[in-house]
């Protein structure tokens, strides 16, 4: 897919400066009257083939934006309007923390692909919240997930109760919840890998969630890092928990260069695809699954949708190949004979 005049322009500048520009753009089309519309009419999918239901929730397609797009929930309504499925905000933690200093995005580009050293810039829960309860028309039918991540100074015994705070803040206004437990792409890693560190940390939202009236999906997002056995322990917590289902892979730590931060883009893609079509196997295809990292083109998405993936989040391939992969993407996975 040929990247347009505005992404060429974009692609000049730092890969952080690029983003911050286009969600700036965004918000201002966001103001405009007719703006939204106009987003609309360029991106939106449209065939209703798109539709699915997946652990219990409706989307109206299966193509999404992966967590650390739009951090804050800052442009859910102009994500909306754009036409995704879904849109992932987070890594969310409880308090406001700055990330590592800039530049923490460094493009690769020669292979297509990121160095994400930011660290969970966030500006913390309480500013999501005001976010995501003044959801307007325009998001009515966009579900929400929230991706849930570990403060980079905080003590790794305190995890489980950071992610326990923002689970039950967050419970009555998002869709569904991903439990980060790969890279935070911070020189501080916290990387969850045996049985028992996952269960200390899901266990407890379980306990809530019985509680609650409403049910809420949650699901693991791991890492392409990944040993194996380790990848075999995961889904053996994912059968024999509540847990609804993977989202694989994050960014990778084990192919970045000396000096920290995690790969993301078409240098992550064949693994990508690769850990999803491994747990839907081992699953026998029961259970969800998002696959994300690596999606940089329309046949990036058919290839994982194809090897087992309920639905797709992208976020690398928006950022260096515009929002038009959106609809080239979903024409892709669109039966032909419709």
């Amino acid at each position: 897919m040929r990247r347009s005049l505005f992404q060429n322009m974009l692609w000049v500048l730092p890969a952080e400066v690029a983003h911050n520009v286009r969600m700036a753009l965004m918000g201002v089309a966001g103001k405009i009257p007719t703006g939204k519309w106009w987003l609309k009419v360029c991106h939106a999918p449209k065939h209703e083939l798109l539709q699915r239901e997946v652990f219990g929730v409706h989307f109206r397609n299966p193509i999404g934006i992966a967590a650390g797009f739009d951090p804050n929930g800052d442009r859910l309504n102009e994500l909306s309007a754009v036409g995704f499925g879904f849109v992932e905000i987070g890594s969310l933690v409880p308090r406001p923390q700055p990330g590592t200093p800039r530049p923490r995005l460094k493009r690769l580009r020669i292979a297509d692909s990121l160095i994400d050293n930011s660290g969970y810039p966030s500006r913390g829960m309480e500013h999501v919240l005001d976010n995501v309860r003044r959801r307007t028309k325009h998001t009515r039918d966009l579900v929400i997930g929230c991706n849930i991540g570990k403060l980079t100074a905080s003590h790794i015994d305190d995890t489980a109760k950071e992610y326990l705070r923002v689970f039950r803040n967050m419970y009555q206004y998002v869709d569904f919840f991903v439990i980060n437990v790969a890279c935070n792409t911070a020189s501080k890693q916290y990387v969850p890998r045996t049985r028992h560190e996952l269960l200390d940390l899901i266990e407890p939202l379980f306990e809530f969630r019985r509680g609650q009236l409403d049910y809420r999906p949650i699901l693991l997002k791991i890492s392409p890092d990944l040993s194996q056995a380790e990848l075999d322990t995961v889904i053996e917590v994912l059968i024999e928990t509540p847990l609804d289902g993977i989202e694989a892979v994050a960014g990778s730590c084990d192919m970045a260069p000396k000096g920290g931060g995690a790969v993301t883009g078409a240098m992550l893609t064949e693994r990508a695809i690769e850990v999803v079509r491994y747990i839907a196997q081992r699953t026998e295809h029961n259970y969800p699954i998002i696959g994300s990292g690596g999606m940089m083109t329309p046949d990036d998405v058919r290839r994982m949708m194809e090897a087992g993936a309920s639905l797709v989040a992208l976020n690398t391939g928006i950022r260096e190949n515009g929002l038009r992969l959106l609809r080239h993407a979903a024409r892709a996975i669109t039966p032909k004979n419709e």
